[in-house]
């Protein structure tokens, strides 16, 4: 453990640059709350420490132990996500509803747009699909830049990017082809027709790769790093196989009403037309599970409280939205070290023990 460096700590801090950045942090705050209750929303807070945590596969919760009355220590785990506990909420008739929380992701890198310990703003609206979401997103965005730069217009680097709604909307289907030229329909259709593709753009994908990983080798090669650099852009109908907790396009349930945003190279938000059919999310759940087990990860029980609310849920759309990448944006900020008092470098090295 590297201790903590007050003297380079308080350099880094009294630095006029780093004020100025901070102090636009907390009026983006302050716009984003202002934004929702405008919108009629009422803020919530949930629970940070859970017995349950999320199972998405690719995320690694972090633990910790709470002691109940009979002394006896019980396991908990900080969450990836407030998205549990907020359905639970519109289960019980609450909606719309906002949460800005802090949200704890182990495993990955401290570096660019990642700290282990992040603030997240999560939305949902009842009655309504990802296409409000769309919208919500993009006035959300215009509103907060515009209020603390003056303008929709904000410069992230080296670029001019206008946030102003009218954002791009492109489905994932249409940036394969255009980014990668790689007719994805047809690849769900077909797998091993998709991997022939995929190793014909210069990748190597082991025999018996799974469709999500072939996917994912292209897509965060040729397509990812393109999305939102001249504009933001929506990225939306993902493979139902990356359905996650989204509901299956009615019309073509191959893909999933899953939406993601990019703006300025960062990917800001997550969000899907919530599913609400607790067996087909039993099912979803316990697959993930599996997966987890496959991968050596944490195997956890299903929160069944949570698969309860899922079937009491009325038809919603939610969406997770990374504030700390807002704050990077907005203040052309190179990365998530230069928007938090106290990025996860300030005390643990990554090379020391």
């Amino acid at each position: 453990m590297s201790g903590f460096d007050f003297k380079k700590w308080l350099a880094s801090r009294r630095a006029p640059e780093f004020r100025a950045r901070m102090e636009k942090r907390a009026a983006v705050m302050g716009e984003v709350r202002r934004f929702f209750r405008d919108c009629g929303f009422l803020e919530c807070e949930t629970p940070i420490m859970v017995q349950l945590p999320g199972m998405e596969p690719n995320l690694s919760p972090m633990r910790t132990s709470v002691r109940p009355q009979d002394g006896t220590p019980r396991e908990a785990w900080l969450i990836t996500s407030p998205e549990y506990s907020l359905k639970k909420l519109l289960a019980a008739g609450y909606g719309p509803i906002f949460e800005i929380t802090r949200a704890f992701r182990d495993g990955e890198p401290w570096s660019g747009a990642h700290n282990p310990e992040f603030t997240m703003l999560e939305w949902y609206r009842p009655q309504a699909d990802y296409r409000a979401l769309m919208t919500d997103t993009e006035e959300m965005v215009a509103a907060v830049a515009t209020a603390v730069t003056g303008s929709p217009r904000v410069t992230h680097r080296g670029r001019t990017l206008d946030v102003a709604p009218g954002w791009e909307r492109l489905t994932v289907a249409e940036a394969m082809e255009r980014h990668a030229g790689i007719d994805l329909a047809r690849g769900i259709d077909d797998p091993e027709w998709f991997a022939a593709e995929v190793r014909a753009c210069g990748l190597d994908v082991p025999a018996g790769e799974s469709f999500d990983d072939t996917f994912f080798r292209i897509f965060l090669r040729d397509v990812e790093p393109k999305l939102g650099l001249e504009r933001p852009v929506f990225l939306y109908d993902y493979p139902r196989s990356m359905a996650s907790l989204a509901r299956l396009k009615a019309d073509d349930p191959r893909f999933a009403e899953r939406v993601e945003a990019y703006a300025g190279g960062l990917e800001l938000a997550n969000g899907f037309s919530e599913l609400t059919d607790a067996a087909e999310q039993r099912r979803r759940l316990t697959s993930e599970r599996e997966e987890r087990a496959r991968l050596g990860r944490q195997d956890f029980a299903l929160d069944e409280a949570f698969l309860a609310a899922v079937g009491q849920m009325p038809p919603s759309a939610g969406i997770a939205f990374g504030l700390d990448r807002l704050v990077m944006l907005l203040t052309d900020a190179p990365s998530i070290r230069e928007v938090l008092f106290f990025p996860a470098e300030t005390f643990w090295s990554q090379t020391e023990p």
